[in-house]
């Protein structure tokens, strides 16, 4: 009889059983009651589900402990989501070994520490060895566990914004202990001093700081190999002129002002001052050649037969596109960035076709609710399983676990009203591509990373770039008529002129700058930046 009742409770591991699913979403008004009658845990039957790659527990007040069992029950999970519920202080047991797990996601609990067997899982082994991506934001945790680095070594991604550290551990910037670490996010915390030893992150690219009480930046920061993007905004740090750099200059600046000597040396200070006038000189005079049309750098990448890049920063654009984000997405799919590209040649034969696959399925379907859409493509995916006979589907219907439980859902409305995309589902019937189109507007989203928007955003356009090459080295006969190239992706206004060049002249592609604000017109991230498209290939140039 008692299993019974358990049974009825849970009709969402009773449908996952017998469906062999391999992703579970538990959520909504019933879960609190529910989890505070298990006694504030999991129920033991979620770990009989070996299958599950992807498990998310959230929005719930009364979770405060997993419970014994995850990790021995779950052992192909490959994406654990905990967020806002009230895990805390510590994991008992703790997490871990999860030898397949690449995504942990504990943010917005009430975590204050992570000791040895209360925390994510052991050192020796690694109790995490596959590990990518940890979020620990918006937390309580007064320290870090020693022996992060130790279990989970494959570390590209760390996030402790809004906790109460005041240092990070020595074990964590050890040589070579965590190789793969790219973005790390610390904003909102106490740090009092950042360590000479950050140098030995190798792979570092992202590193935020934001609103802690450091008093110095060491110079040793500037050794990092890869980093890109760094914000020390809101530190009160005993060299003035660094401070007033962290809230204004580019990242290269500073960098380069640490690596002289910084910290006010007259002779560092001074070769710091001359590099930033330097720059700005070059960059004034680049700016004139690309007004010009002229024989500078253009001219010579057109004789060499490469493709130009061309930045057009919001400075120089009489009508730049913004972004204004709604607090509502926070939860949902907070990271986004955008960009325009100008220049685009889809007439010539497959061009269509092969910029077709880059993107996803269109949406092709009569206007509608978003609730609605959802429902609608949930039944079509369960169609879809049952004809084909296996557990996954494909298309964009394999995103659609990405929005279960929420209330809100993200999209993008443009100027008139109308919703022109529904991420990370698929865009609108309203912006679709054809032949003519030239000039398109670029949104990447994330709800894990701003570092993965950029890096997916780079590697679109410069498969753009590489594109419009191909196209105008191989002439192609025939082409794809409008209604085959039936794709969504955002067209702009039809232009006025093209940017490309002629056939005897340099092949450009202009990006556009876009802005990513708040509502109220507080910017959160502009791209491209200067740290943005760096990895460019040999046979195209990048002119900002």
């Amino acid at each position: 009889m008692a299993a019974a009742a358990v049974s009825e409770s849970w009709p969402e591991l009773e449908l996952a059983e017998r469906e062999r699913r391999r992703e579970l979403l538990l959520t909504g008004p019933g879960l609190e009651e529910r989890v505070r009658a298990a006694g504030g845990q999991l129920p033991p039957r979620l770990f009989t589900l070996p299958l599950l790659h992807y498990l998310e527990v959230s929005g719930c007040g009364s979770l405060r402990a997993p419970g014994p069992g995850l990790a021995q029950g779950l052992p192909q999970l490959h994406s654990l989501v905990l967020r806002r519920n009230a895990l805390g202080p510590g994991l008992s047991p703790e997490l871990g070994p999860l030898p397949a797990l690449r995504v942990l996601d504990l943010s917005g609990n009430a975590l204050e520490a992570l000791p040895p067997g209360q925390g994510l899982g052991p050192a020796e082994p690694p109790g995490l060895p596959q590990l990518q991506s940890l979020n620990l934001s918006g937390n309580r945790l007064r320290e870090l566990p020693a022996d992060l680095a130790r279990c989970a070594p494959r570390l590209q991604s760390l996030n402790l914004t809004g906790n109460c550290l005041d240092s990070f551990p020595a074990e964590l910037f050890r040589p070579g202990a965590l190789p793969l670490l790219s973005e790390l996010a610390a904003a909102d915390n106490c740090l009092r001093e950042l360590s000479p030893d950050i140098a030995h992150l190798a792979s570092l690219k992202t590193l935020d700081l934001s609103n802690n009480q450091l008093s110095e930046i060491p110079a040793e920061l500037a050794d990092c190999p890869k980093l890109k993007e760094i914000n020390f905004r809101g530190n009160k740090l005993r060299d003035k002129r660094l401070e007033k750099m962290v809230s204004g200059c580019q990242t290269r600046s500073i960098l380069e002002y640490l690596r002289v000597g910084g910290r006010g040396g007259g002779k560092g200070k001074g070769r710091a001052e001359g590099s930033e006038k330097e720059e700005s000189r070059r960059k004034r005079r680049e700016r004139k050649q690309r007004r010009e049309g002229g024989d500078g750098e253009e001219q010579d990448v057109g004789d060499a037969g490469r493709l130009l890049l061309r930045v057009l920063h919001v400075s120089e654009n009489p009508v730049p596109l913004t972004v204004r984000v709604s607090p509502e997405v926070r939860d949902v799919r907070p990271y986004i960035v955008g960009a325009v590209v100008r220049g685009m040649d889809l007439q010539p034969g497959n061009a269509l076709k092969r910029f077709l696959t880059s993107q996803i399925v269109p949406l092709g379907r009569k206007e509608a609710k978003a609730k609605e859409l959802v429902r609608q493509l949930q039944l079509e995916a369960e169609e879809q399983r049952k004809q084909k006979k296996r557990q996954s589907v494909s298309g964009l219907h394999r995103y659609l676990h990405l929005l279960d439980g929420n209330e809100n859902y993200p999209c993008l409305v443009d100027a008139d009203g109308d919703v022109i995309s529904f991420p990370p589902i698929t865009n609108s019937e309203k912006t679709k591509v054809k032949k003519t189109t030239s000039d398109l507007f670029l949104e990447v989203t994330s709800a894990t990373s701003l570092q993965i928007c950029k890096d997916v955003m780079d590697a679109l356009i410069l498969k753009m770039a590489e594109m419009k090459k191909y196209t105008l080295e191989n002439k192609e006969e025939g082409s794809l008529s409008d209604t085959e190239a039936d794709a969504v992706s955002g067209q702009l206004p039809d232009p006025t002129t093209n940017p490309s060049a002629g056939k005897d002249g340099p092949s450009l592609l202009v990006v556009e700058q876009v802005r990513v604000v708040d509502l109220e017109g507080s910017l959160k991230v502009v791209y491209p930046s200067k740290a943005d498209l760096a990895t460019a290939p040999p046979h195209v140039t990048v002119v900002r």
